[in-house]
């Protein structure tokens, strides 16, 4: 049984008594056993959250130790590009590869 205050998990005050207390001492939530159903049941609720694709490690300096390879940039066709590999599906498909232009600083995958 779950907290209806904090969420947190209700457990006995001592063993074999009737009273359940909030696990958290801030809480000191207490309801009797008695009240509880045979059938309580409860329902967790789990929100999934789209995480955002890391920029380019490209940080202050550190271009000359970034990987460069010959591909010509979409926006200003510059013919090289720093490069990093990402997983951003699940493990059984191929990572991506990040293109960052050498020269203008624009993003793009290449799949």
């Amino acid at each position: 049984m779950f907290c209806p205050k904090c969420g947190s998990i209700m457990r006995p005050r001592v063993k074999g008594k009737t009273e359940l207390v909030c696990s958290k001492p801030e809480c000191a939530y207490e309801e009797k056993a008695d009240n509880l159903s045979k059938e309580a049941t409860t329902t967790i609720r789990t929100e999934m959250v789209k995480k955002e694709v890391e920029d380019c490690p490209v940080v202050g300096g550190t271009e000359s130790i970034m990987p460069t390879t010959d591909a010509t940039c979409p926006k200003c066709s510059h013919r090289k590009a720093y490069w990093y590999l990402r997983q951003t599906r699940k493990a059984d498909e191929p990572e991506t590869t990040f293109l960052t232009c050498c020269a203008c600083g624009h993003k793009w995958r290449a799949y």
